[in-house]
């Protein structure tokens, strides 16, 4: 999409949409540290539960199930990895999507998709609820960062003026984590004053943390009429000259090196943000001061 047939206006919008995407794929994907603990507590009662009514004491059945127990950490690496892995196997198919559908159809559905999915895992009733929404959650976040990546590189013609749409837009993502712990915060105080609806009888701060998801579904409902399709892309798929991505190509001879050391670069540099960002209430769990706090606090 070039700038010089577009006009200024539906350019902000398009940036406003993959910003507002970018920092609420951060902002969902960093709800699960926030909220795992509560959550398994919640959704393993019934296990806990069954077990008392077979005659284990309520305590014992409870420990099988506390933070550290081999039952808590099974469930907890499931709902980190899987939908990761799943996530991650979706994006690989993102670019074909977006040839095959265009970059806003695809970008919309992906927006949806994580933004509802989020919503619907609020009302979960047990772990492999959360589970499956979770994995939903995972592929609408990277199938739609690469549909937003693929719309705003045709967005500008300049080399210059692309880059910095791309480096300015992702650079909302760190808001998302902000926005996510303020969320966090926030649905803690509702939760404590019963100022939102009941959710199954309860006001669970970890429900309404995960509701918040839908957020971005919002604005993408009033800013949707108003996005154009990228007129290369429709150009390209009108007149037939719309190249299916080769993954063979990528392994050629003048491109096999690039390829690897990029793949290895990128996938260290995600795996090690991402990682450290999504374990970082784990680590931090066993720092001095903040032990020391806790245990002031009586936690």
């Amino acid at each position: 999409m070039s700038t010089s047939n577009t006009s200024s206006t539906t350019v902000w919008l398009i940036l406003i949409m993959a910003s507002i995407g970018f920092a609420f794929d951060i902002y969902e994907l960093l709800m699960l540290p926030l909220i795992i603990k509560p959550a398994i507590a919640a959704l393993s009662a019934p296990m806990v539960e069954q077990l008392v009514s077979s005659g284990t004491e309520r305590a014992a059945a409870m420990a099988l199930w506390s933070p550290g127990s081999d039952n808590y950490v099974a469930w907890a690496r499931t709902l980190f990895f899987i939908p990761a892995v799943v996530g991650g196997i979706f994006g690989l198919l993102g670019g074909y999507l977006t040839d095959i559908f265009g970059r806003r159809a695809v970008l919309t559905f992906s927006i949806l998709l994580y933004a509802f999915s989020a919503m619907a895992a609020g009302f979960a009733t047990n772990l492999y609820w959360l589970l499956f929404c979770r994995c939903l959650v995972f592929i609408g976040v990277c199938v739609e960062f690469v549909a937003a990546v693929a719309w705003l590189a045709e967005l500008f013609d300049d080399p210059k003026k692309k880059e910095k749409a791309l480096g300015y837009t992702q650079a909302f993502s760190s808001i998302g984590g902000l926005l996510v712990g303020s969320a966090a915060v926030l649905a803690a105080w509702l939760a404590q004053k019963q100022a939102l609806p009941a959710i199954y009888g309860q006001h669970e701060a970890w429900r309404y943390t995960l509701i918040s998801g839908v957020i971005p579904a919002l604005p993408l409902i009033f800013i949707r009429p108003f996005l154009p399709e990228s007129p290369k892309w429709q150009e390209k798929k009108l007149s037939g000259t719309l190249k299916r991505p080769s993954i063979a190509e990528l392994f050629s001879p003048g491109l096999a090196r690039t390829t690897i050391i990029t793949t290895i670069l990128f996938a260290a540099s995600y795996g090690i943000a991402f990682g450290a960002i999504q374990q970082l209430t784990q680590i931090l769990n066993g720092h001095a001061l903040i032990n020391k706090e806790a245990e002031e606090k009586g936690n």
